[in-house]
């Protein structure tokens, strides 16, 4: 949907900063009535604009005091095998398939360093079809507020 206005813009920006936000404060917030900010978020909901809705956490909070990217060199061929075992790694929180020097880049949240090191040697680069993997660990998180 590339016909997306000014309005369904910032419709989108006021549900990015807190998707609980009422319709009512929706359509304050960028000046229509409520009955329109809800068509609105319903044509963009069925348009497939907005796929869902989420909470953000803070991981250390959640006793995930180590984090790190993983990039995967795989071979090309075995993307959906690699990828259906890859989710089967619950410290994975997010894959992505990039073009460049790595293939696939990984969020992985552990508990303590020993715990990366384990999902890192013995999870991940156990997969087969996995030529090689660098890891570059995340000081401090900055989400976008």
């Amino acid at each position: 949907m590339s016909d997306l206005d000014a309005v369904d813009r910032a419709i989108l920006d006021e549900l990015r900063r807190d998707a609980r936000t009422s319709m009512t404060a929706i359509a304050d917030a960028v000046h229509i009535s409520r009955a329109g900010a809800h068509a609105r978020i319903k044509r963009l909901t069925d348009a497939g604009v907005i796929t869902g809705y989420t909470v953000r956490t803070d991981p250390v909070q959640l006793g995930h005091h180590a984090s790190a990217y993983v990039m995967l060199a795989i071979e090309q061929s075995s993307w959906q095998d690699v990828q259906a075992r890859l989710r089967a790694i619950r410290e994975i929180e997010h894959m992505a398939l990039v073009g460049g020097d790595f293939d696939v880049i990984l969020l992985v949240r552990a508990s303590d360093a020993r715990d990366l090191r384990r999902i890192v040697l013995e999870d991940i680069q156990a997969i087969p079809f996995i030529r090689s993997t660098r890891t570059t660990l995340i000081f401090e998180d900055f989400g976008r507020d």
